[in-house]
């Protein structure tokens, strides 16, 4: 077995993972508070949802490792804002800049699918519904609000 390949398909998603979530410790209380749209998704859809990709992005890992130096480094630099973005927006509860944070994860995933497709299609479409969910994440980032007496707006 590659161990060198094994490692950068599954640390990254490890730590992406492991950072997101001490960023997003009290994600269940703020995204309770939030002011949302109606077509928002339940807080108990996020968990089944994230497994699933980011099992999917550690199997596009296996296959990026083998890939260009640019589309490892667009995975690593995806990975890096990924595990950015909860701190910003939980944590920091600064909304402009967690609407930048996920903004350029989209182009960033964009640009390494874009890579992707001409190098391994495979991995390029394991990272395709990510994408579709940063992209609805995006929007749903840049459309909530804290309620008007919420620390966050005093």
């Amino acid at each position: 077995m590659n161990t060198r390949r094994l490692a950068f398909a599954v640390l990254p998603v490890v730590a992406a993972a492991g950072l997101g979530g001490l960023g997003s410790r009290n994600a269940p209380s703020t995204y309770a508070r939030l002011d949302k749209p109606g077509w928002a998704p339940p807080a108990a859809a996020f968990g089944p949802v994230w497994t699933a990709l980011y099992a999917a992005i550690a199997v596009a890992g296996w296959r990026v490792h083998a890939a260009s130096p640019r589309a490892r480094r667009l995975h690593l630099a995806q990975l890096a804002l990924n595990a950015a973005w909860p701190g910003v927006f939980f944590g920091a509860r600064e909304k402009r800049a967690s609407v930048a944070v996920i903004a350029t994860l989209d182009a960033v995933l964009a640009a390494e699918i874009a890579t992707l497709r001409r190098e391994d299609p495979v991995a390029a479409a394991l990272l395709t519904p990510y994408l579709a969910w940063t992209g609805f994440a995006t929007a749903l980032n840049a459309s909530v609000s804290e309620p008007a007496d919420s620390p966050a707006q005093r």
